[in-house]
């Protein structure tokens, strides 16, 4: 697995009048049996924090293996390609699923709505008649030092996106195959600055398609609900 929020267990624990001694890093991939943490202390100060500790690694190491997992399979096809994640992390757990994601060596999509602007089809229902490269132009002038993400549904819509000058068009729920051909005939435009993003549906198992698809970012929150790894504490009496 991949290691994650072992500083912040050693950090509850020494809150709790242990001492801890971190052996593994976050971001560090292990093999099974290898010695994470380890702390001495009293009985009360073990036993209040050594489950919260388990849990705490466990499910944030889920995380970041399963980041590892998708960036290693899109990396084989593709080295480099950009695997993010989206904001949909569980609520209450943005900074740490950040830090798993980080962990893991994959990158946010976007952690706040200030970073890029992301226009969706839905609100563009509220501008009838409006033309996206008006909408563009306008978003751009005010927002200068912004990147302009367009999500689209269907493929025509996406090459209407990169003449319009988006920065970045979000394929949702596109198959690769369906990838692969909005790439070539983006090619065919003489687009080749625009960048395009996976997202809807990409995991582990169908990264490497999508990368060699042409995706350039894979766009996904699936390693949000990973299965947690497991992890065994032992206590023992000195």
């Amino acid at each position: 697995m991949v290691a994650c929020a072992t500083e912040e267990a050693a950090r509850i624990l020494t809150r709790l009048g242990a001492v801890p001694r971190l052996l593994v890093a976050s971001g560090e991939a292990v093999v099974p049996g290898t010695l994470l943490l380890e702390a001495t202390g009293g009985a009360a100060s073990l036993h209040a924090g050594w489950k919260v500790v388990q849990t705490l690694i466990e499910w944030s190491a889920g995380i970041a293996s399963a980041v590892r997992d998708m960036r290693d399979a899109a990396r084989a096809v593709v080295p480099g390609i950009t695997v993010a994640r989206t904001r949909k992390s569980v609520p209450l757990t943005r900074a740490l699923s950040i830090k798993a994601v980080l962990a893991g060596g994959g990158a946010m999509h976007r952690t706040g709505l200030g970073d890029t602007i992301l226009v969706f089809p839905e609100p563009r229902a509220f501008l009838p008649g409006e033309d996206l490269c008006v909408t563009i132009a306008r978003l751009r002038m005010s927002a200068p030092e912004r990147a302009i993400v367009v999500e689209v549904a269907n493929p025509d819509d996406a090459l209407n996106a990169a003449a319009a000058g988006a920065d970045v068009v979000q394929l949702e729920k596109f198959s690769p195959d369906a990838l692969a051909d909005v790439r070539a005939r983006m090619a065919d435009a003489a687009s080749g600055r625009v960048k395009i993003a996976a997202a809807g549906g990409v995991n582990a198992g169908n990264a490497a398609a999508y990368a060699s698809a042409g995706a350039d970012i894979l766009v996904t929150s699936a390693p949000y609900m990973a299965r947690p790894r497991d992890v065994q504490v032992r206590i023992t009496a000195g």
